[in-house]
């Protein structure tokens, strides 16, 4: 099904429609997102040109305007080339990677042994006197 089926009035008249996209980021509460606009080109009936910017098939203000954070409603919203906020995320799931479980050895504290068949209880003094510092 095409872009154009099922127009009506207004949006069934441009004379040319084109593409953009953009990343967008909130300063107040770092929400970022992105949203492609189909970007229709009319002439009203004086002959003046103007556009229609279109997203989800909802006329919607242009975004260049004054855009609004889609989760705090703030209005102070950088606006960057289409994939940023896709490539951050991307990277900040590399990097935030949870390794997969498995064993854990646990170091060997030196420290008095325990009488042969009796395991040794730990006291916090025991794992502290090995950051200690002697006093010279």
């Amino acid at each position: 099904m095409s872009d154009t089926a099922g127009r009506t009035g207004l949006r069934g008249t441009a004379r040319a429609v084109g593409h953009e996209s953009y990343a967008f980021a909130c300063m107040r509460c770092g929400h970022g997102w992105e949203q492609s606009y189909e970007i229709e080109h009319h002439t009203d009936a004086r002959g003046e040109e103007f556009v229609l910017y279109v997203a989800d098939g909802r006329v919607v203000p242009s975004p260049l305007s004054r855009p609004a954070c889609q989760n705090c409603d703030g209005h102070v919203v950088r606006i960057m080339r289409a994939g940023q906020v896709s490539s951050v995320r991307g990277a900040a799931e590399r990097r935030h990677r949870v390794p997969p479980a498995g064993p854990v050895e646990v170091p060997r504290v030196p420290g008095p042994a325990a009488p042969a068949g009796k395991p040794h209880h730990w006291h916090l003094s025991d794992l502290l006197h090995m950051f200690q510092r002697r006093a010279g």
